[in-house]
């Protein structure tokens, strides 16, 4: 099979809910809620009948019981639901609150609102946000893990992509996503895109993506894989679920499945997951095929160096990667691992060694590190 497929992708953080991600299982937005977790901001809205009003989990108003709350994908669906936003958390701007600092959050809208127009310059951005240049800069690379530039190409090539995806020819799409030529597009259309802009435009992602599914000791395991490697891996319980996660994920994907194609590679995955070997990024019975930042690769790179049966706190990985003021990026790049239990991030926890922020859900991310402790021991 070869060794590890890496694609990158410098992706900001969505203005609106991603779209990428499903809502987290009942029980994990639920004790989200109850803890006030910030690291679910962004991810789900819940709303409470009795008050008439949504809210973010963080929001600091009294709890509301259980059997009155309900979950929403982004503040459009809840507010579709007949909701209305919190004045007390402002569930609309849900950047700052999800971990951002201020400056930050602002200095993203104002590149945000560009769009279409050139983009302010740093200096200006830094200005407006009452920080310099070069502080605006190290904000962005301690709490996004992208440095400024990094961010303004990143929405060019999310323009560039949205722009094919509603059908615009491919130079018109180029010219109005910013590039200045076809061969600056095409130079780096592997990390903007995954194959050529071509390719893209005439199948939307327009990969060939087979899935299987199987049992395991945490319930139903989802692995779906390119040619060239393995593009997830969803824990869940039940098939249909999965595969909803999986069509949403990868929407203009051509899905397949495939469960004897997949059999290798499945067991390499259920040997990570049992903790049978350790989770190497470079192992040629689980190559992956997955997007990433260099910084997000930095973390599941160190996430797989925790030693079976231990954890380190978003702080740590931030210190053993050489970013130590970097542990929201980190928690980000956690929340954003497509290859549960391949990438260990149920091995990451909060500054006080809490478990928190399971895309998978908390109960099962208990199960996985309790095992994990007595295989370590045994």
């Amino acid at each position: 099979m070869g060794v590890m497929t890496q694609h990158f992708s410098i992706l900001p953080p969505p203005t609106v809910a991603p779209a990428s991600f499903s809502i987290p299982d009942p029980e994990s937005c639920w004790h989200a809620v109850r803890q006030r977790d910030r690291a679910f901001n962004g991810r789900f809205w819940f709303s409470v009948k009795t008050t008439g009003v949504y809210c973010l989990p963080s929001c600091a108003a009294r709890p509301p019981l259980r059997k009155n709350v309900a979950f929403h994908a982004s503040p459009e669906a809840a507010e579709t639901a007949g909701f209305r936003p919190c004045k007390r958390c402002k569930p609309r701007d849900w950047q700052t609150e999800a971990g951002l600092s201020r400056p930050v959050a602002r200095a993203c809208t104002l590149f945000d609102a560009a769009e279409g127009d050139a983009p302010p310059s740093l200096t200006e951005v830094a200005r407006k946000v009452g920080l310099s240049a070069s502080a605006l800069s190290k904000r962005f690379l301690a709490e996004l893990g992208v440095s400024p530039r990094d961010w303004l190409v990143a929405k060019k090539r999310e323009r560039f992509r949205r722009a094919l995806r509603d059908g615009e020819k491919v130079s018109e799409a180029l010219y109005g996503a910013g590039f200045g030529s076809p061969s600056r597009v095409y130079e780096s259309s592997n990390k903007a895109l995954g194959m050529t802009p071509a390719t893209y435009a005439k199948g939307g992602a327009g990969a060939h993506i087979d899935f299987t599914t199987v049992g395991s000791d945490y319930g139903r395991v989802l692995v779906a894989a390119t040619r060239k490697g393995i593009a997830a891996v969803f824990l869940g319980d039940d098939d249909r679920s999965l595969e909803r996660d999986l069509k949403r994920d990868f929407p203009a994907a051509e899905l397949q499945r495939n469960d004897e194609a997949l059999g290798a590679w499945v067991r390499g995955v259920l040997a990570r997951l049992y903790g049978r070997k350790p989770s190497a990024l470079d192992a040629a019975d689980v190559p992956l095929d997955i997007v990433g930042t260099a910084f997000q690769w930095k973390v599941w790179k160190a996430l797989t160096e925790i030693p079976l049966g231990e954890t380190r706190t978003y702080g740590e990985i931030a210190a053993r990667i050489g970013e130590p003021s970097a542990a929201r990026a980190v928690g980000r790049a956690c929340a954003t691992n497509q290859a549960a239990g391949v990438i260990p991030c149920h091995r990451a926890v909060g500054a006080d060694g809490r478990l928190n922020g399971y895309r998978w859900g908390l109960a099962r991310k208990e199960r996985l590190l309790a095992a994990e402790r007595r295989r370590s021991t045994a």
